[in-house]
């Protein structure tokens, strides 16, 4: 690789130019580069959602769930089919295999779903497929000084909606808020039944009203004119006057007034308002379109005076707070290295020349990112943070070597060039080391892939650039800085001389002490305990309120307006945004909650109050003795946390019952589970009318019944020029089970009620249904603690299936207990990781092989990985930090790290062994590379230190244990390689070694 160094002098305007246009496009790319918080990443899930308002769970089971549960089985690559049925919800999700075309996969959804037929109560069904680019980027607050009012609703439908829309880059606005009010009418049976109307009149009464009919079209005053009949009922009187017979007004039998939807509430610090959620298109800057979104929201609050758009929360503020915290590490790092380096070489232009590799490398790196469709997001820049230390390196080599040469030489271009020559192969071999490690990244699971990949590319880039900028430009500016440098006079260490020489001598104390620790941490690695990667986040706070199902929803609602005055009157809140009811745009996003559920998610003024506001409301629950309430930490990519599942599947639901709340009992206590919850803890009343085929029809009953029970549309009028929709209210409202026999029918033979053609039965039903690829199952959840995560699903299989000890727990016939969630996550991101350390093991072997040319060399470089195992066990054994994914990539990034020293100090032996016996160059080739070895292992551990006290970020895989793993084994394995490696490489060659000493002693003599 010298003929680089070479082509350089020959090129020096070339070289120069091309510096400076790096530089150039670096800064142009970083400003043009797409800023988000995550990679785009699809989730392998296809999600079907039907509604059908008052209809029981068994109904929508039968009549929805299973139909599509049929229609989606034949699906090609699915791996499961789970759905859940709920009162007037269906939920099916399709689970595809890793790496599936999610495109492909929900329009084969949609194809399949073409031809199934469904009740004409229920909904379309809404098909989802989720990707990280939904995730919100922004959420708008609307409110008004007059409230929610039909104007301002048509306000914010016509020009505020609009206007965010329109912002560049918005790809979709979901509303919360958006429902319009609604005319209500409410007849009094018994007025009605006074003034002989009948439910026909009452239901025609707009019909034909509010129209413009043309009539036709005639010659009046010489000119032809169109003629056309206008009804326009524009305000509530009007209708209120309507006839509904020859002397009966509607407002003589009826109540009609205005309302607005009692069963949703959505309120902006304790005001009726609207929420818009803003996602953006996939290759937008989500802090620009923030920033446009905000300049939008100050231009409509100008624009309409009674209006107030505010933007409470927005990811940009946490994409710019990450790449702030990241900039802070990668600068911090650099001053850490450039420190190291000032130390070591004690000479300020050396110094300057190396550290100008990382404004170089890091442009070039920016500049390949966008030409590779990768954005700025926190993990790209978590890549950077963990490289920097790194991209010193080679130059730190190439300067030492030039520093040494010059030490013993005469200044000239050709010193330059030889001393570059000489470590040429070293630091492209050791880089291509660390590059190789991220090559097989293409044999994980789609997920882990779509994280890993953007890291493991700018991580690559940035090497590569490092090694091109250490060949090129480090060796012209030493030409032109070191021309009259005073260098200081440095001297080998005579110690370490004295302690390889030793251990050389003793060969077997060195191997056998380096076994002990290496089996020795293995040892105590297995018996660590795992976690996952714990991605809690305080970005807000979310406070949720759970009922049963069977709770009326104004108890909902006065409880839930109850517990947000509380929160409002807290110190430090800064905003509160209560939600309550099933929101239609939301469902097109997968967000079905229970109509009973409501959530209020809170902001603070300073998110270190978070744990204190946490403390207070939850010191509320015993307010709402009826109903599950919690409120806890979580972000824009939900709450934060990890679970464990266990799925109870069977046909026998009495039996999963017991099996699931057997479970739950056991496993409750276990030491690090927090809380345990199951998919099976609401039950419903069910009334059901079975009809005598002898005297009814079914349908035509459950017609009639549905009109007397349920609101019924009768049209739509003008209300403050907006068109609002009447509505019937429901005729009756059985209280009781009489009141229900009692509901009058007609039948061929007049009036009856409708116990005289069906029996009424009432039964207690579970109010959510589960299925899992058909087969009804329960879901028994554990929220545990991130770090004992290994331990506690140990425990949990142990009390399940038992030991060698014990058996277990005793199952029904047909029972069957999978046990999931983050332990099966954990299983396949460790296995995935496992499987890529194997696969960069041989990459590296091959490099090196390559290289050297030879077997033993490059197996004597590999035994610096045991050494880095010792290492990084120590240091999270030292840090308490479990095992979990991002330690795992520290490991993996310590394969191409540590074998980098080894490559340094044998390539100087081979060298060497040209003029010199075996053991002289081993000696001389460690006493010479000592000093860039420790430069480089001190300068990236140094850099690596602000990693230490970094908490992990949501999403990202840069974090403390990756830190803990590097530093902890990168500083074990250096002191380690500068003893153990030479040991092993000369055992590879000890006879020969033996027999050039024999003959040096041996010819010493002879001249003595």
């Amino acid at each position: 690789m010298s003929w680089f160094t070479k082509w350089a002098f020959s090129n020096k305007a070339a070289i120069t130019f091309l510096s400076v246009l790096i530089l150039v496009i670096g800064l142009v790319s970083y400003n043009k580069l797409p800023m988000e918080f995550l990679p785009s990443a699809d989730n392998p899930v296809v999600s079907v959602i039907v509604m059908g308002q008052g209809t029981d769970s068994k109904t929508m089971e039968d009549q929805v769930t299973s139909p599509i549960e049929n229609a989606v089985a034949g699906v090609k690559k699915k791996d499961h089919i789970y759905s859940t049925t709920s009162t007037g919800l269906t939920k099916v999700d399709v689970y595809f295999a890793s790496g599936t075309d999610m495109k492909e996969a929900k329009q084969e959804v949609q194809e399949s779903l073409n031809n199934i037929n469904l009740p004409q109560n229920v909904s379309k069904p809404t098909i989802i497929q989720l990707n990280t680019s939904m995730i919100p980027i922004a959420d708008v607050s609307v409110t008004f000084d007059e409230g929610v009012t039909p104007s301002n609703l048509d306000l914010a439908n016509k020009k505020i909606i609009p206007a965010i829309k329109d912002v560049k880059g918005v790809a979709n606005v979901q509303t919360y808020g958006l429902e319009k009010a609604f005319v209500s009418v409410k007849i009094d049976n018994t007025k009605m039944a006074q003034k002989k109307v009948s439910l026909e009149n009452v239901m025609g009464i707009l019909r034909g009203q509010n129209s413009s009919i043309a009539v036709g079209e005639e010659t009046i005053n010489n000119k032809t004119s169109n003629i056309k009949v206008v009804g326009n009922i524009d305000n509530i009187d009007k209708l209120k006057n309507l006839s509904v017979s020859d002397t009966v007004k509607l407002s003589d039998i009826a109540n009609v007034e205005v309302k607005k939807p009692e069963n949703n509430v959505n309120r902006i610090n304790g005001k009726d308002g609207l929420l818009l959620i803003v996602t953006k298109d996939s290759s937008s800057n989500a802090v620009t379109i923030t920033k446009d979104v905000r300049d939008t929201a100050k231009e409509l609050n100008k624009k309409y005076k009674n209006s107030h758009v505010d933007v409470p929360i927005a990811t940009a503020d946490m994409v710019k707070s990450s790449v702030q915290s990241m900039m802070k590490e990668v600068l911090l790092g650099a001053l850490f290295a450039t420190i190291v380096i000032m130390l070591f070489l004690r000479n300020i232009r050396s110094t300057l020349i190396t550290i100008v590799s990382i404004p170089l490398s890091l442009c070039l790196t920016l500049f390949l990112l966008s030409e590779s469709g990768i954005t700025l997001n926190i993990l790209t820049l978590g890549g950077v943070a963990v490289a920097v230390g790194r991209l010193v390196d080679d130059s730190i080599v190439v300067i030492e070597n030039v520093f040494r040469k010059m030490q013993n030489e005469k200044f000239s271009i050709q010193l330059i060039i030889e001393a570059v020559k000489e470590v040429a192969s070293a630091i492209t071999a050791s880089t291509l080391t660390t590059v190789a490690v991220f090559l097989p990244i293409g044999i994980v699971s789609a997920g882990l892939r779509d994280f890993m990949l953007p890291f493991a590319l700018t991580v690559t880039y940035s090497l590569l650039a490092s090694l091109f900028v250490a060949l090129t430009v480090v060796p012209l500016l030493s030409a032109f800085f070191l021309k009259n440098a005073k260098l200081a006079k440095h001297k080998p260490s005579v110690r370490y001389k004295k302690m390889l020489t030793w251990s050389l001598n003793h060969k077997w104390v060195v191997i056998l002490v380096a076994l002990v620790l290496f089996v020795g941490s293995i040892g105590t690695y297995f018996a660590m305990p795992k976690g996952a990667t714990d991605n809690s986040s305080s970005d807000f706070i979310q406070a949720t309120l759970t009922y049963p199902s069977d709770t009326p929803v104004e108890t909902v609602k006065e409880k839930t307006l109850e517990l947000e005055s509380f929160i409002l009157k807290q110190n430090g809140i800064k905003g509160v945004f209560t939600q309550l009811g099933v929101n239609e745009d939301a469902v097109k996003y997968g967000n079905a909650s229970s109509p009973t559920e409501s959530k209020i998610l809170i902001t603070l003024k300073d998110k270190k109050l978070s744990d204190k506001v946490i403390k207070k409301i939850n010191s509320q629950k015993q307010n709402y003795p009826d109903a599950e309430m919690s409120a806890s930490a979580s972000s824009m990519m939900g709450g934060g946390g990890t679970q464990i599942s266990i799925d109870v599947v069977g046909n026998n639901v009495n039996d999963l019952e017991n099996t699931a709340s057997a479970i739950k009992d056991k496993i409750k206590d276990i030491k690090g589970v927090e809380k345990v919850t199951t998919n099976e803890e609401d039950k419903k009343t069910v009334y059901s009318l079975n009809v005598d085929p002898s005297k009814g029809n079914t349908e035509q009953i459950s017609q009639q019944l549905y009109g007397l029970l349920n609101r019924m549309p009768l049209g739509t009028v003008t209300i403050e020029n907006q068109q609002t929709t009447v509505y019937l209210e429901p005729l009756l409202t059985p209280k009781t089970p009489d009141d229900i026999k009692k509901i009058p029918l007609m039948t061929k033979t007049g009036m009856v009620p409708v116990s005289a053609v069906a029996t009424l039965s009432e039964e207690q039903k579970s109010s959510n249904v589960f299925h899992k690829d058909g087969d009804t199952y329960l879901r028994v959840t554990a929220d545990v603690k991130a770090d004992k995560l290994s331990d506690i699903s140990s425990n949990i299989n142990k009390i399940i299936f038992g030991d060698k000890k014990d058996k277990g727990m005793k199952l029904d016939d047909g029972v069957k207990v999978y046990v999931g969630g983050a332990l099966a996550q954990q299983t396949q991101d460790f296995s995935d990781l496992y499987m890529i350390m194997l696969v960069s093991i041989g990459l590296v072997f091959l490099i090196m092989i390559i290289t050297f040319k030879s077997f033993r060399a490059p197996i004597a470089i590999l035994c610096s990985l045991p050494l880095a195992a010792i290492g990084a066990v120590l240091a999270l054994i030292i840090t308490g930090i479990a095992v979990e994914p991002t330690a795992l990539l520290g490991a993996l990034m310590l394969i191409g790290i540590v074998v980098t020293n080894a490559i340094v100090l044998l390539d100087r032996v081979k060298q060497k062994e040209e003029n010199m016996i075996l053991r002289d160059a081993i000696i001389d080739a460690a006493v010479t590379r000592i000093r860039p070895i420790l430069m480089t292992a001190v300068a990236t551990i140094c850099a690596m230190l602000p990693l230490l006290f970094k908490k992990a970020e949501t999403g990202s895989l840069v974090s403390q244990s990756l830190a803990v793993v590097v530093v902890g084994g990168l500083t074990v394995s250096t002191l380690l390689t500068l003893i153990v490696i030479p040991v092993v490489y000369e055992l590879f060659y000890f006879r020969k070694s033996k027999k050039q000493r024999m003959k040096k002693d041996s010819n010493k003599s002879a001249t003595v």
